[in-house]
């Protein structure tokens, strides 16, 4: 006589369940406490983008359109292009750098990998203002990278790394870069090398395996690496700042500036607004595309 099988509902109620169920309650804590403040500043900011401001420069509550409507100032807009130009360069470059250094470490790296991923990791604990501050000068007129390039003839007495938008982005690839190493490592560790060596012998050489069998297993790696870096990169200041000119500001400078110094924070509510919308749509697009590779991956 067949015994009935317990029904799904009764599996989930043994041990596993049970301490899924403390996980998720000694979560909700600082989940509500995360998302009430998070929903709080954006309804704050929201607020204040159709507030006004009184003779001194002190934000009022109220309701106007000035501050959305200079949104279509040219030179708002072209601080918004630079900052999104800045920002998908930066995914580029890192991405350019990642993919190397990530399919070295985890396929060559043996029993190291572990030892060669902290040694990237742990230097970016630093404080990022602190690491942007050296690499200001290792980038300045007479830092190492200029010295050694005038030295092999590849630049001369007038090159200029610091001030410009090269500087800018060499920053941004700085600062974010471990952020598309470490999802890129995860999907190569995972990825499997007999597929690897599958197509070296049907596609002929490893850039051609490259491109039709390990780019396209770890693109959810790359997409999420790319994510990483576009969100910070696309607000920071800090770059633009200190290796930058008054010419490579960014849309974070912008919200610095109106915030802090030019006493218009219904200008800058509207700003930051305007950077979190497409933030929004850059988020929405990776989920959308993840979405779409797990149901290929099931169908």
């Amino acid at each position: 006589m067949a015994l009935p099988r317990p029904s799904s509902r009764s599996r989930r109620r043994g041990p596993n369940a049970n301490g899924t169920r403390i996980w998720t309650w000694l979560m909700l804590p600082g989940t509500l406490w995360m998302t009430g403040f998070l929903i709080a500043s954006l309804v704050l900011v929201g607020v204040l983008a159709v507030g006004t401001t009184d003779e001194l420069g002190n934000p009022r509550f109220g309701f106007s359109l000035a501050g959305i409507r200079a949104l279509a100032d040219p030179a708002y807009t072209e601080v918004m292009a630079r900052s999104l130009g800045y920002a998908l360069l930066t995914c580029l470059i890192s991405l350019l750098i990642a993919y190397p250094v990530a399919y070295t470490i985890a396929l060559y790296g043996g029993r190291y990998k572990h030892a060669l991923i902290a040694a990237i990791v742990v230097p970016f604990f630093a404080n990022y203002l602190v690491r942007m501050y050296g690499w200001s000068v290792v980038l300045s007129d007479d830092g190492p990278v200029l010295r050694t390039l005038r030295a092999v003839g590849i630049a001369d007495g007038g090159t200029k790394i610091l001030n410009s938008g090269l500087g800018v982005v060499a920053g941004l690839v700085y600062g974010f870069v471990v952020f598309m190493i470490i999802p890129l490592y995860a999907a190569l560790e995972r990825l499997d090398v007999s597929l690897i060596e599958a197509g070296r012998d049907l596609y002929g050489g490893p850039i051609r395996t490259f491109f039709f069998v390990t780019l396209p297993a770890t693109r959810q790696g790359a997409a999420a690496g790319l994510v990483l870096v576009f969100l910070p990169a696309m607000g920071d200041f800090v770059s633009a700042q200190l290796m930058g000119g008054p010419d490579q500001i960014m849309i974070g400078n912008l919200i610095q500036d109106k915030f802090f110094q030019g006493q218009n924070w219904p200008l800058g509510s509207a700003l930051t607004m305007l950077l979190m919308l497409v933030l929004l749509i850059g988020m929405l697009g990776y989920l959308r595309r993840t979405r779409k590779d797990e149901a290929e991956a099931r169908g």
